[in-house]
């Protein structure tokens, strides 16, 4: 659904607050249409956002695995690695 929300559980560090926001804005964005909302609906777009991040922290909280921590770095070169053979750039 949205290609720039990306995985944040299970990583060494941790997912940080601003990652979560993030996501949450991404994802308000995209059930709403909005990129920046007008100002009748800012209220609403902010709340809502809010209200996905505190939900998205508290299931990233409770999540289990038996799997060992990804490491960001070695995630992030895998990708840009895909990146460089999907569109010729590095």
């Amino acid at each position: 659904m949205c290609r720039n929300i990306k995985t944040l559980f299970n990583f060494d560090p941790p997912a940080t607050d601003e990652e979560i926001k993030a996501a949450a804005l991404q994802f308000v964005r995209k059930l709403s249409g909005f990129h920046e909302p007008s100002k009748a609906n800012e209220a609403a777009f902010t709340e809502a956002m809010e209200e996905v991040a505190a939900t998205a922290q508290q299931f990233l909280s409770r999540l289990t695995t038996q799997a060992e921590p990804r490491n960001r770095e070695i995630e992030a070169a895998k990708a840009r690695a895909r990146a460089a053979q999907r569109f010729g750039t590095a």
